[in-house]
């Protein structure tokens, strides 16, 4: 049975930021379903999870768009997206490009290549994701291994709050980097919905 309802396949990084797009826009008719944000540890397994979702997807919503940038599938979401004319994917490379704009993050990543870039996401579990799935927390001579390339941490916040603000700093400093903050907002991701969820 075909929905009226659009769907929305995305990146679980990006859950909370498209539920609170939705919520400030009133769509009704939005649904967003949000694969495992930990296949960005195995970015291979990307490209075919999306594939399995838009086989179950097309023709049972009235248009589909994907929540993903290239995300380190080395063109796999695009060679997905090719077998299903007229879906759109997030633009860039990353949710940092589309966070912070292309231009603006060719400038940063320019100015400083070695950044290790934050958002939302990883804050609440930066321990458990970052540190202790490294093994850092029982390695601490894996700094170097691991982070030695690094020379700054930069936090792209998609809402000003003080608190997650703070956490970003701890991280930084639990990394041992310089800390960084760009105020984002929602950047391509929200004129990339709002205009999907219009059309």
């Amino acid at each position: 049975m075909r929905h009226d309802a659009v769907l929305v396949i995305a990146c679980g990084a990006l859950g909370r930021e498209l539920h609170a797009i939705r919520r400030v826009n009133g769509w009704d008719h939005l649904r967003i379903r949000c694969l495992d944000a930990a296949l960005h540890l195995r970015p291979e397994e990307i490209a075919p999870r999306l594939r399995a979702e838009l086989q179950r997807a097309v023709g049972r919503y009235r248009r589909v768009f994907v929540g993903y940038a290239d995300c380190g599938t080395y063109g796999g979401v695009d060679r997905v997206l090719a077998d299903y004319p007229g879906i759109e994917r997030l633009p860039g490379l990353h949710c940092y490009e589309f966070f912070a704009g292309a231009e603006r993050f060719e400038r940063l990543a320019d100015d400083e290549p070695g950044t290790f870039y934050l958002t939302y996401f990883l804050l609440p579990a930066f321990e458990r994701l970052v540190v202790e799935a490294l093994g850092r927390d029982r390695h601490p001579e894996l700094r170097d291994a691991f982070f030695g390339n690094y020379r700054r941490l930069t936090y792209l916040s998609q809402t000003r709050n003080p608190e997650l603000l703070d956490r970003a700093r701890a991280a930084a400093r639990r990394l041992g980097l310089p800390f960084t903050h760009l105020h984002t907002g929602y950047g391509a991701l929200e004129a990339s919905v709002v205009r999907f969820a219009a059309g």
